[in-house]
Order: C-alpha cells, then sequence, then structure tokens
C-alpha cells in the first residue's frame, strides 16, 4: 500500500483561502487513488472549521494531531507521525511546515506578498517569512506554485531551479455557477442588500488596496445620480480599520455596507446578485474571488496586477 500523507491542518477557520483550497483537494483526490493506494489526511478537530474534509474510507485515513503549523514543536512531532503512518509522499500546503520531514516531499506555495511589498509587514515579519521560505524550499522536493505569476515571483526571490516549480493554477468550486432568481433574491432579503450594488469580496489586508476601492467609490457617488451600493464583503481584519473609517470620514456610511463573512452556501447568491464584482488588490497569488464571481456570470473589474490579468 502506498500512502499519500496531506497536511490538513491549515483547513480551518484560521485560513480562508488555504483552507478552502486544501478541502477541494483532499476530497478530490480519493477518486484518483488506485487500488494499492491510500490518502491519510493530518488533521487537528480541536480547532474550529467550516471546511469539509472526505469522510474516512478503505482509501481515506484521518490521524488526529493537535500540533499547529505555528508551533515548533511541529518540527519533531510531524516528521515522527509521518515514520509512524508510513508516508510515503507528505504534501505540505503551507510554508510553516516541519523542514527536516523525513520523506519525499511537495510543497504548495501561494504568494510572496511579504517580499513582494515589505512595508506592509513588520522587520520582524519579513525576517521570519524569508527564513521559513527558504527552509521550505529546501525541504520540498517539487513546489506547486499557483499561478505562472507566483512561480515567476519564486524564482526571482529564491533562485529556485526552474524545473523544481510547477504552476498549477487553481479552479473556482463547481458550486459557483449562475444562480436562479429565487436564489439572488434570497440572498438579498438575507443580507438586507438593494436590487443594484458593486461587490467587492475578500479580505481588508492592505494589499487588497480597499482604502483606493473607498476613494474611488467616492467620486463615484459624486458622479451618478443614483450610484448603486457597494458591498464589502468577507473576513476583516481589526488591525487594518482605515477602509471603514475612511468610508466615514468621507461620509459614505449609506453608500458602502461593510457586510463582514459570509457563510460559504450563501456566496454564489450573492456574487450573482451583484451588478459588476470589482477587485482592486496590488498582488494576488491567484484571486479566487475573480474566476468565482465569474463563473457566476457575474462581470468583474479588477486591478492588473500579478495574477490577475491571466
Amino acid at each position: 500500500m502506498i500512502h499519500y500523507a496531506l497536511d490538513a491542518r491549515t483547513a480551518t477557520d484560521h485560513f480562508p483561502g488555504i483552507g478552502r483550497t486544501v478541502s477541494n483537494l483532499a476530497r478530490a483526490l480519493p477518486a484518483q487513488l488506485a487500488a494499492d493506494e491510500q490518502l491519510i489526511l493530518l488533521c487537528d478537530p480541536s480547532r474550529p472549521s467550516r471546511w469539509q474534509l472526505p469522510a474516512p474510507s478503505a482509501q481515506v485515513r484521518w490521524v488526529e494531531t493537535a500540533v499547529s503549523p505555528f508551533s515548533p514543536g511541529q518540527q519533531w512531532q510531524i516528521p515522527r507521525l509521518l515514520r509512524e503512518i508510513r508516508a510515503d509522499l507528505y504534501h505540505s500546503p503551507y510554508y510553516l511546515m516541519p523542514y527536516r520531514p523525513g520523506v519525499p516531499t511537495l510543497l504548495t506555495f501561494y504568494d510572496l506578498i511579504p517580499q513582494r511589498f515589505p512595508h506592509y509587514v513588520s522587520p520582524r515579519a519579513r525576517l521570519l517569512s524569508n527564513l521559513l521560505t527558504r527552509l521550505a524550499l529546501r525541504a520540498a522536493g517539487h513546489v506547486v506554485a499557483i499561478s505562472e505569476a507566483t512561480r515567476q515571483d519564486m524564482l526571482a526571490f529564491y533562485h529556485t531551479a526552474p524545473e523544481k516549480v510547477t504552476a498549477v493554477p487553481l479552479a473556482a468550486d463547481p458550486h459557483f455557477q449562475p444562480q436562479p432568481p429565487a436564489e439572488v433574491e434570497r440572498i438579498r432579503a438575507q443580507y438586507n442588500l438593494p436590487p443594484a450594488y458593486v461587490l467587492y469580496l475578500g479580505i481588508n489586508k492592505p494589499h487588497k488596496n480597499l482604502v483606493n476601492l473607498v476613494l474611488a467609490w467616492e467620486k463615484i457617488v459624486a458622479e451618478l445620480a443614483d450610484p448603486p451600493q457597494l458591498v464589502i464583503a468577507g473576513a476583516w481584519d481589526a488591525r487594518y480599520p482605515e477602509a471603514k473609517e475612511t468610508a466615514v470620514a468621507l461620509n459614505l456610511a449609506l453608500q458602502i455596507t461593510f457586510l463582514g463573512p459570509v457563510a460559504e452556501e450563501d456566496l454564489p447568491g450573492l456574487y450573482a446578485g451583484a451588478a459588476l464584482f470589482v477587485f482592486p488588490s496590488q498582488y494576488e497569488g491567484f484571486g479566487l474571488p475573480v474566476i468565482e464571481a465569474m463563473a457566476c456570470g457575474t462581470a468583474v473589474a479588477c486591478a492588473d496586477a500579478s495574477s490577475l490579468p491571466g
């Protein structure tokens, strides 16, 4: 029996984007397994998660571990676990990983925000990110980059051998598709949305460029007789209140709605009900919301930056 170990400890609410990627990968892999292959999921059931993993079966096995990707203890606990389960391949979907896993290792890499935008992170965070990324690249036998833009960044910043890094673009989950009018109306009623709105969905970290989106919206409100509502939805990091503060300072409280997190099952209807989806991000490893909106039949206006033009 060949054992493939997928580290699913990031399939938790702390990792909104990575969690979705890991969950979808874990649910898709069992159908690809041969009769003599088994998928072993390293998971942490003690941490809250909206993401589903495939149920245990003859070819899917859960191995529970409470050690966090942020814990130094993973440097010896996870390699020991990999030996115990006789893993033939270890797939880490995050660069915070055991750096001497002891088995052939595949690493998924998403973006290089600390390297590309050093002014957005502290010197300590930049130093740690750079060091730990180098350790992860050294530990991995091969690296999957989620876009060609990320692959090119990795080759430029870390002088990695080109043959070691493969770009494998992400895709929208199948449930993102055009929605019936009844579902769109349900979402509008549930979230108290107007008939016409422009949507942004994502976190509010600085590289997402939300302050400039709010400033641009001030001009739209001034120029249009009946401007649509701007709806800013998604996880909110309290460390970065500038977009909300700017909206208040510009007296745009009635023109901009900060919706906060939205349940996964409501996202297709939220996308489909929008007149336009806007995504002004300065940098994206891939930019899933862009193709999710397009899959739901909604027009998109996004920044001409990093992976987004592709």
